[in-house]
Protein backbone atom coordinates (compact mmCIF):
# COMPACT_ATOMS: atom_id res chain seq x y z
CA UNK A 1 0.00 0.00 0.00
CA UNK A 2 1.51 3.54 -0.97
CA UNK A 3 0.83 6.17 1.38
CA UNK A 4 -0.03 9.61 0.27
CA UNK A 5 0.35 12.97 2.17
CA UNK A 6 -1.89 16.35 0.98
CA UNK A 7 0.18 18.98 2.56
CA UNK A 8 -2.70 20.90 0.87
CA UNK A 9 -6.64 20.20 -0.08
CA UNK A 10 -6.36 18.43 -3.37
CA UNK A 11 -8.98 18.65 -5.72
CA UNK A 12 -10.96 14.81 -5.27
CA UNK A 13 -11.20 14.51 -8.92
CA UNK A 14 -7.57 13.52 -8.61
CA UNK A 15 -7.75 11.81 -5.82
CA UNK A 16 -10.28 9.45 -6.77
CA UNK A 17 -7.90 8.38 -9.63
CA UNK A 18 -5.67 6.29 -6.93
CA UNK A 19 -6.24 2.95 -7.07
CA UNK A 20 -7.12 0.55 -3.69
CA UNK A 21 -3.18 0.69 -3.89
CA UNK A 22 -2.99 3.77 -2.79
CA UNK A 23 -3.74 5.20 0.86
CA UNK A 24 -4.46 8.73 1.68
CA UNK A 25 -2.59 9.80 4.93
CA UNK A 26 -2.63 12.92 7.62
CA UNK A 27 0.66 11.84 8.85
CA UNK A 28 4.01 12.66 6.67
CA UNK A 29 6.13 10.10 8.53
CA UNK A 30 6.29 7.29 6.50
CA UNK A 31 4.72 8.70 3.13
CA UNK A 32 6.12 7.38 -0.02
CA UNK A 33 4.06 10.45 -1.93
CA UNK A 34 3.46 14.14 -0.71
CA UNK A 35 1.25 16.27 -2.97
CA UNK A 36 1.53 19.57 -2.17
CA UNK A 37 0.11 22.90 -3.64
CA UNK A 38 1.32 26.42 -1.91
CA UNK A 39 2.92 24.71 1.61
CA UNK A 40 6.35 25.69 1.89
CA UNK A 41 8.09 22.41 2.49
CA UNK A 42 11.58 24.20 3.32
CA UNK A 43 11.45 23.34 6.98
CA UNK A 44 9.76 20.16 6.94
CA UNK A 45 11.80 17.17 7.77
CA UNK A 46 11.12 14.65 5.00
CA UNK A 47 10.87 10.91 5.89
CA UNK A 48 13.24 8.38 4.41
CA UNK A 49 10.28 6.45 3.11
CA UNK A 50 9.67 9.52 0.57
CA UNK A 51 9.81 8.52 -3.06
CA UNK A 52 8.21 11.70 -5.18
CA UNK A 53 6.66 15.11 -4.31
CA UNK A 54 4.11 16.73 -6.93
CA UNK A 55 3.16 20.32 -6.78
CA UNK A 56 -0.78 20.55 -8.31
CA UNK A 57 0.62 23.57 -10.18
CA UNK A 58 3.72 24.95 -11.87
CA UNK A 59 5.81 27.14 -9.19
CA UNK A 60 8.16 25.21 -7.31
CA UNK A 61 9.89 27.57 -4.82
CA UNK A 62 8.41 26.08 -1.94
CA UNK A 63 10.09 22.97 -2.27
CA UNK A 64 13.91 22.37 -1.59
CA UNK A 65 14.76 20.84 -4.89
CA UNK A 66 18.73 20.28 -4.12
CA UNK A 67 18.07 18.86 -0.91
CA UNK A 68 15.10 16.33 -2.37
CA UNK A 69 17.95 15.32 -5.54
CA UNK A 70 20.68 14.42 -3.00
CA UNK A 71 18.02 12.19 -1.62
CA UNK A 72 16.54 10.21 -4.27
CA UNK A 73 13.17 12.59 -4.20
CA UNK A 74 11.28 13.27 -7.51
CA UNK A 75 9.69 16.24 -7.82
CA UNK A 76 7.15 16.87 -9.88
CA UNK A 77 5.17 19.75 -11.42
CA UNK A 78 2.07 20.25 -13.73
CA UNK A 79 3.29 22.76 -16.33
CA UNK A 80 0.41 23.74 -18.26
CA UNK A 81 -2.71 22.45 -16.24
CA UNK A 82 -3.77 25.95 -14.83
CA UNK A 83 -2.31 27.92 -17.95
CA UNK A 84 -5.89 29.04 -19.20
CA UNK A 85 -6.74 30.36 -15.71
CA UNK A 86 -3.58 32.54 -15.51
CA UNK A 87 -3.97 33.42 -18.79
CA UNK A 88 -7.44 34.53 -18.33
CA UNK A 89 -6.55 36.79 -15.19
CA UNK A 90 -3.66 38.55 -17.36
CA UNK A 91 -6.55 39.25 -19.51
CA UNK A 92 -8.31 41.33 -16.59
CA UNK A 93 -4.98 42.80 -15.99
CA UNK A 94 -4.37 44.66 -19.00
CA UNK A 95 -8.25 45.92 -18.79
CA UNK A 96 -6.62 47.01 -15.54
CA UNK A 97 -3.94 48.43 -16.50
CA UNK A 98 -5.82 50.38 -19.02
CA UNK A 99 -8.44 52.26 -17.55
CA UNK A 100 -9.07 52.90 -14.33
CA UNK A 101 -11.55 50.37 -13.07
CA UNK A 102 -10.73 49.90 -9.38
CA UNK A 103 -11.06 53.75 -9.19
CA UNK A 104 -14.36 54.40 -10.78
CA UNK A 105 -15.59 50.95 -9.21
CA UNK A 106 -14.36 52.68 -5.59
CA UNK A 107 -15.86 56.21 -6.35
CA UNK A 108 -19.53 54.40 -6.95
CA UNK A 109 -19.06 52.19 -3.72
CA UNK A 110 -18.43 54.92 -1.68
CA UNK A 111 -20.98 57.41 -3.50
CA UNK A 112 -23.98 54.11 -2.94
CA UNK A 113 -26.20 56.43 -0.51
CA UNK A 114 -26.04 59.68 -2.79
CA UNK A 115 -29.37 60.06 -4.19
CA UNK A 116 -27.68 62.49 -7.31
CA UNK A 117 -25.18 59.71 -8.10
CA UNK A 118 -26.66 59.41 -11.41
CA UNK A 119 -26.34 62.96 -12.28
CA UNK A 120 -22.83 63.27 -10.73
CA UNK A 121 -21.15 59.59 -12.48
CA UNK A 122 -21.70 61.94 -15.99
CA UNK A 123 -18.92 64.38 -13.80
CA UNK A 124 -17.09 62.13 -12.22
CA UNK A 125 -16.06 59.36 -15.14
CA UNK A 126 -13.78 61.46 -16.60
CA UNK A 127 -11.40 61.16 -13.59
CA UNK A 128 -11.44 57.12 -14.28
CA UNK A 129 -10.86 57.45 -18.17
CA UNK A 130 -8.39 55.62 -19.91
CA UNK A 131 -7.05 54.15 -22.56
CA UNK A 132 -7.96 51.08 -25.09
CA UNK A 133 -5.36 47.88 -25.51
CA UNK A 134 -5.97 47.64 -29.35
CA UNK A 135 -3.45 48.83 -31.56
CA UNK A 136 -1.15 48.92 -28.80
CA UNK A 137 2.18 46.97 -28.02
CA UNK A 138 2.44 43.51 -25.77
CA UNK A 139 6.04 41.95 -25.05
CA UNK A 140 5.63 38.79 -23.84
CA UNK A 141 8.47 37.82 -21.90
CA UNK A 142 8.34 33.90 -21.81
CA UNK A 143 7.04 31.76 -24.04
CA UNK A 144 5.80 29.00 -22.14
CA UNK A 145 2.43 27.10 -21.29
CA UNK A 146 1.01 30.74 -19.66
CA UNK A 147 2.78 32.75 -21.76
CA UNK A 148 1.88 31.60 -25.46
CA UNK A 149 -1.62 31.91 -24.77
CA UNK A 150 -1.66 35.25 -23.35
CA UNK A 151 0.38 36.03 -26.80
CA UNK A 152 -1.82 34.43 -28.58
CA UNK A 153 -4.99 35.90 -27.19
CA UNK A 154 -3.82 39.49 -26.93
CA UNK A 155 -3.09 39.27 -30.41
CA UNK A 156 -6.96 38.65 -31.32
CA UNK A 157 -7.82 41.11 -29.31
CA UNK A 158 -6.36 43.66 -31.32
CA UNK A 159 -2.75 44.17 -30.21
CA UNK A 160 0.30 44.14 -31.70
CA UNK A 161 2.60 41.30 -29.81
CA UNK A 162 6.14 41.04 -29.33
CA UNK A 163 7.28 37.64 -27.66
CA UNK A 164 10.92 37.17 -26.36
CA UNK A 165 11.93 32.99 -24.87
CA UNK A 166 15.57 32.07 -25.89
CA UNK A 167 14.50 28.58 -24.73
CA UNK A 168 10.94 28.15 -26.25
CA UNK A 169 10.17 24.31 -26.55
CA UNK A 170 8.96 22.91 -30.19
CA UNK A 171 5.56 22.29 -28.80
CA UNK A 172 5.06 25.98 -27.61
CA UNK A 173 6.42 27.21 -31.04
CA UNK A 174 4.04 25.13 -32.49
CA UNK A 175 0.75 26.95 -30.69
CA UNK A 176 2.08 30.47 -31.26
CA UNK A 177 -0.03 32.27 -34.06
CA UNK A 178 2.53 33.20 -36.84
CA UNK A 179 1.43 36.51 -36.09
CA UNK A 180 3.80 37.00 -33.10
CA UNK A 181 6.84 38.75 -33.47
CA UNK A 182 9.37 36.39 -32.32
CA UNK A 183 12.04 39.06 -30.60
CA UNK A 184 15.97 37.67 -30.35
CA UNK A 185 16.86 40.59 -27.56
CA UNK A 186 14.44 41.42 -24.87
CA UNK A 187 15.84 45.21 -24.62
CA UNK A 188 13.85 45.15 -27.90
CA UNK A 189 10.56 44.34 -25.97
CA UNK A 190 12.01 47.10 -23.30
CA UNK A 191 12.36 49.92 -25.72
CA UNK A 192 9.28 49.44 -28.20
CA UNK A 193 6.70 47.97 -25.98
CA UNK A 194 3.31 49.91 -24.09
CA UNK A 195 2.73 46.83 -22.17
CA UNK A 196 5.47 43.76 -21.18
CA UNK A 197 3.99 41.34 -19.33
CA UNK A 198 6.38 38.48 -17.88
CA UNK A 199 6.10 34.88 -17.63
CA UNK A 200 9.08 33.34 -16.79
CA UNK A 201 9.93 31.28 -13.76
CA UNK A 202 11.84 32.00 -10.49
CA UNK A 203 15.59 31.20 -10.86
CA UNK A 204 18.83 33.18 -9.88
CA UNK A 205 19.04 33.97 -13.16
CA UNK A 206 15.74 36.04 -13.56
CA UNK A 207 15.55 37.40 -10.11
CA UNK A 208 14.88 40.81 -10.13
CA UNK A 209 15.31 41.39 -13.66
CA UNK A 210 12.91 44.02 -14.18
CA UNK A 211 14.87 46.45 -12.25
CA UNK A 212 16.14 50.17 -12.95
CA UNK A 213 18.07 49.75 -15.71
CA UNK A 214 15.37 47.31 -17.51
CA UNK A 215 12.69 50.71 -17.06
CA UNK A 216 15.05 53.09 -18.41
CA UNK A 217 14.96 51.64 -21.71
CA UNK A 218 10.78 51.46 -21.28
CA UNK A 219 8.95 53.91 -23.41
CA UNK A 220 7.39 56.81 -20.44
CA UNK A 221 4.13 55.23 -19.37
CA UNK A 222 5.01 51.60 -20.12
CA UNK A 223 2.18 48.96 -17.59
CA UNK A 224 3.72 46.24 -16.29
CA UNK A 225 1.94 43.04 -15.62
CA UNK A 226 3.71 40.24 -13.37
CA UNK A 227 1.60 37.36 -13.06
CA UNK A 228 5.06 34.64 -12.55
CA UNK A 229 6.41 35.28 -8.79
CA UNK A 230 7.15 38.79 -7.12
CA UNK A 231 10.76 38.09 -7.10
CA UNK A 232 11.16 39.00 -10.71
CA UNK A 233 10.53 42.45 -10.30
CA UNK A 234 13.15 44.71 -7.88
CA UNK A 235 10.38 46.45 -5.48
CA UNK A 236 11.94 49.07 -4.60
CA UNK A 237 13.46 50.26 -8.37
CA UNK A 238 9.61 49.85 -9.63
CA UNK A 239 8.19 52.28 -6.75
CA UNK A 240 11.02 54.70 -8.24
CA UNK A 241 9.53 54.12 -11.47
CA UNK A 242 6.06 54.61 -10.61
CA UNK A 243 6.96 57.83 -8.75
CA UNK A 244 8.65 59.17 -11.66
CA UNK A 245 5.75 58.01 -14.27
CA UNK A 246 8.28 56.08 -15.99
CA UNK A 247 5.97 53.04 -15.28
CA UNK A 248 2.21 54.22 -15.18
CA UNK A 249 0.70 50.87 -13.48
CA UNK A 250 2.08 47.59 -12.31
CA UNK A 251 -0.51 45.09 -11.87
CA UNK A 252 0.97 41.96 -10.11
CA UNK A 253 -0.59 39.08 -8.42
CA UNK A 254 2.04 38.95 -5.61
CA UNK A 255 1.31 41.54 -2.97
CA UNK A 256 4.00 42.26 -0.56
CA UNK A 257 4.62 44.70 2.39
CA UNK A 258 6.84 46.19 -0.04
CA UNK A 259 4.08 47.29 -2.83
CA UNK A 260 0.77 46.75 -1.16
CA UNK A 261 -1.05 50.02 -1.21
CA UNK A 262 1.72 51.94 -3.42
CA UNK A 263 0.20 54.11 -5.48
CA UNK A 264 -0.92 52.99 -9.61
CA UNK A 265 -0.03 49.65 -8.17
CA UNK A 266 -2.72 47.01 -8.38
CA UNK A 267 -2.76 44.12 -6.13
CA UNK A 268 -4.08 40.88 -6.76
CA UNK A 269 -4.17 38.00 -3.56
CA UNK A 270 -2.18 35.28 -6.18
CA UNK A 271 -5.28 34.14 -7.96
CA UNK A 272 -3.66 33.07 -11.42
CA UNK A 273 -4.52 29.93 -11.08
CA UNK A 274 -7.21 29.84 -8.20
CA UNK A 275 -10.21 28.39 -10.41
CA UNK A 276 -12.62 25.43 -9.84
CA UNK A 277 -11.09 24.06 -13.37
CA UNK A 278 -7.32 25.33 -12.94
CA UNK A 279 -7.43 22.73 -9.05
CA UNK A 280 -9.02 20.14 -11.11
CA UNK A 281 -6.51 20.05 -14.20
CA UNK A 282 -3.77 20.24 -11.63
CA UNK A 283 -4.78 17.64 -9.16
CA UNK A 284 -5.63 14.66 -12.34
CA UNK A 285 -2.27 15.91 -13.49
CA UNK A 286 -0.20 15.49 -10.47
CA UNK A 287 -2.08 12.32 -9.73
CA UNK A 288 -1.35 10.19 -13.07
CA UNK A 289 2.09 11.59 -12.76
CA UNK A 290 2.84 10.04 -9.58
CA UNK A 291 0.65 7.16 -10.28
CA UNK A 292 3.09 6.46 -13.07
CA UNK A 293 5.97 7.09 -11.41
CA UNK A 294 4.87 4.57 -8.85
CA UNK A 295 3.58 1.78 -10.54
CA UNK A 296 5.91 1.80 -13.31
CA UNK A 297 8.78 4.06 -12.42
CA UNK A 298 8.52 6.66 -15.66
CA UNK A 299 9.34 10.47 -15.00
CA UNK A 300 7.39 12.86 -16.85
CA UNK A 301 7.48 17.04 -15.68
CA UNK A 302 10.08 16.05 -13.34
CA UNK A 303 12.10 19.46 -12.18
CA UNK A 304 14.82 18.14 -10.60
CA UNK A 305 15.33 14.71 -12.32
CA UNK A 306 15.14 14.06 -16.21
CA UNK A 307 12.21 12.72 -17.77
CA UNK A 308 12.42 8.96 -18.76
CA UNK A 309 10.18 6.71 -19.79
CA UNK A 310 10.37 2.54 -20.50
CA UNK A 311 6.73 2.31 -20.86
CA UNK A 312 5.54 -0.71 -18.81
CA UNK A 313 7.36 -3.39 -17.42
CA UNK A 314 6.96 -7.22 -19.07
CA UNK A 315 10.10 -8.41 -17.72
CA UNK A 316 10.08 -10.53 -14.11
CA UNK A 317 10.81 -6.79 -12.46
CA UNK A 318 11.77 -2.97 -13.18
CA UNK A 319 14.70 -1.68 -10.73
CA UNK A 320 15.10 2.43 -10.92
CA UNK A 321 18.19 4.01 -9.73
CA UNK A 322 18.53 7.70 -8.90
CA UNK A 323 21.94 8.75 -9.47
CA UNK A 324 24.43 11.64 -9.87
CA UNK A 325 25.32 12.08 -13.76
CA UNK A 326 29.42 10.80 -13.09
CA UNK A 327 30.78 8.81 -15.84
CA UNK A 328 30.79 4.85 -15.34
CA UNK A 329 27.60 4.61 -13.89
CA UNK A 330 25.97 2.06 -16.09
CA UNK A 331 28.68 -0.09 -16.19
CA UNK A 332 28.80 -0.38 -12.51
CA UNK A 333 25.10 -1.46 -12.74
CA UNK A 334 25.51 -3.50 -15.08
CA UNK A 335 28.44 -5.11 -13.62
CA UNK A 336 26.33 -6.05 -10.40
CA UNK A 337 23.21 -7.82 -12.41
CA UNK A 338 26.32 -9.89 -14.10
CA UNK A 339 27.80 -10.97 -11.21
CA UNK A 340 23.91 -12.59 -10.44
CA UNK A 341 23.59 -13.92 -13.78
CA UNK A 342 20.73 -11.48 -14.44
CA UNK A 343 20.01 -10.47 -18.16
CA UNK A 344 18.64 -7.19 -18.61
CA UNK A 345 16.09 -6.77 -21.46
CA UNK A 346 15.57 -3.20 -21.51
CA UNK A 347 17.41 -0.18 -20.22
CA UNK A 348 16.70 3.86 -20.72
CA UNK A 349 18.99 6.06 -19.03
CA UNK A 350 18.66 10.13 -18.83
CA UNK A 351 20.21 13.18 -17.06
CA UNK A 352 19.77 16.35 -16.10
CA UNK A 353 22.55 18.81 -14.95
CA UNK A 354 23.83 17.44 -11.88
CA UNK A 355 21.61 14.40 -11.78
CA UNK A 356 20.50 11.19 -13.97
CA UNK A 357 18.03 8.35 -14.24
CA UNK A 358 18.33 4.59 -14.84
CA UNK A 359 15.35 2.41 -15.58
CA UNK A 360 16.46 -1.31 -16.14
CA UNK A 361 14.28 -4.11 -16.92
CA UNK A 362 15.61 -7.55 -15.76
CA UNK A 363 14.47 -11.21 -16.64
CA UNK A 364 14.44 -12.77 -12.66
CA UNK A 365 13.28 -11.11 -9.63
CA UNK A 366 15.69 -9.22 -7.76
CA UNK A 367 16.81 -9.97 -4.12
CA UNK A 368 18.18 -7.44 -1.40
CA UNK A 369 21.41 -8.22 -1.72
CA UNK A 370 21.44 -6.95 -5.42
CA UNK A 371 19.45 -4.04 -4.58
CA UNK A 372 22.14 -3.15 -1.43
CA UNK A 373 24.59 -3.44 -3.61
CA UNK A 374 22.93 -1.24 -6.42
CA UNK A 375 22.67 0.99 -3.63
CA UNK A 376 26.34 1.21 -2.12
CA UNK A 377 27.60 2.24 -5.85
CA UNK A 378 29.35 5.77 -5.32
CA UNK A 379 27.15 8.25 -6.40
CA UNK A 380 23.75 6.39 -6.26
CA UNK A 381 21.47 8.32 -3.99
CA UNK A 382 18.37 5.61 -3.87
CA UNK A 383 17.28 2.48 -6.05
CA UNK A 384 13.35 1.11 -6.18
CA UNK A 385 12.24 -2.14 -7.50
CA UNK A 386 9.07 -2.29 -9.48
Amino acid sequence: MTKVNCLNPIAKCGLDLFSDNYEITDNMEGAEVVLVRSASMHELELPDSLAAIARAGAGVNNIPLEDCAKRGIVVFNTPGANANGVKELVVAGLLLASRDLTGGYNWVKENAADPDIAKKVEKQKKAYAGNEIQGKKLGVIGLGAIGAKVANIAFRLGMEVYGYDPYVSVDAAWSLSRHIRHITNVEDIYRECDYITVHVPALDSTKGMLNKDAFALMKDGTRILNFSRDTLVNDEDIKEALASGKIAKYVTDFPNPAIAGVDNVITLPHLGASTEESEDNCAIMAVKQIADFIENGNIKNSVNYPACDAGSCTTAARVTICHKNIPDMLTRFTGVFAKQSVNIANMVSKSKDDWAYTILDVDAEINEDSRKELEAVDGVVKVRVI
